[in-house]
């Protein structure tokens, strides 16, 4: 004797009506900004990823109508919209804030205070991962690498820099974020809403003044290696021992333009928290 779905307690469903249709005017507007990106390509198809950007940036995050939207204009069905759409992590499937708050839990990042950062902002916040806070400000996440390990620990806040944090300084971050206080990377590009990255990720320019010629790139602790390829030496440093500097040497004095990671502690940690100086807060053995 068999049973049916329903004895069982196995609920089908029904299957999802089609995804509304934006409004007119949203549409005519998305679809003048979507000729623009598909024009970009040889085949129309590789337009995909930014376009999902295009209705991530309209929405905050990319619902079935951005999907449907993306399928009519590429002339792709909705499963194969979706099936790229889930794929990737910078498309959120759900409503989320306007700053993307992500600390770094790979290994370096980890070792050096990203999870201690992370359990602190998911306390201060009173969201976990993945969550919103109530008022819609910030969505907490952690992340995987992003390639900055020689500023670990690393936060980024809608994928900009804030580099050599400690759990006070991740706090006060997010309460300025909150508070409307303005908030600068450590480098890069001055901090915009998510639905503004969103725009500027699917290929438009960023307008504001002074945004472009702000925009950096790797760090000079990153790039050493790269000097050191193209036989770009730097000057031979002697470390002595801690404590055990040479009498008739001077204190090292870092240049303008070298680095200094959380191991050359203490340092400034972002622009919103000038006065609290990142690195150990303890001795060694402690």
């Amino acid at each position: 004797m068999t049973t049916s779905s329903s004895e069982r307690g196995v609920s089908l469903g029904m299957p999802e009506p089609p995804a509304p249709a934006y409004p007119d005017d949203v549409r005519a507007r998305l679809e003048t900004d979507a000729r623009e990106i598909v024009a970009r390509y040889p085949d129309s198809r590789s337009a995909l990823l930014p376009l999902l950007h295009l209705v991530q940036s309209e929405e905050g995050h990319v619902t079935r109508t951005g999907m449907r939207f993306c399928a009519d204009v590429l002339g792709l069905t909705t499963a194969e919209v979706t099936a790229v759409a889930t794929f990737y992590t910078m498309y959120r499937r759900k409503p989320s804030g306007d700053y993307q708050v992500g600390v770094c839990t790979n290994t370096l990042c980890a070792v050096m205070g990203g999870d201690a950062i992370f359990e602190e902002l998911q306390e201060h916040l009173g969201v976990g991962n993945g969550e919103t806070t109530d008022d819609g400000k910030v969505t907490l996440e952690h992340i995987e690498c992003n390639a900055a390990c020689d500023y670990a620990p690393v936060v980024m806040v809608n994928w900009e820099f804030f580099d050599n944090q400690t759990p006070a300084s991740a706090r006060r971050l997010v309460d300025d974020l909150r508070a409307g206080r303005p908030v600068s990377p450590t480098r890069g590009a001055p901090l915009c809403t998510f639905k503004e990255t969103a725009r500027i990720l699917a290929g438009f320019p960023d307008e504001r003044e002074g945004a472009v010629e702000a925009g950096g790139s790797a760090g000079p602790a990153s790039l050493v290696g790269l000097k050191l390829a193209k036989g770009e030496t730097a000057p031979a440093r002697v470390v002595h021992p801690r404590g055990a500097a040479s009498a008739d040497e001077p204190p090292h004095q870092p240049s303008p333009t070298e680095h200094l990671s959380s191991h050359d502690a203490p340092q400034d940690t972002s622009a919103s928290d000038p006065s609290h100086p990142a690195g150990p807060v303890a001795e060694e053995g402690e």
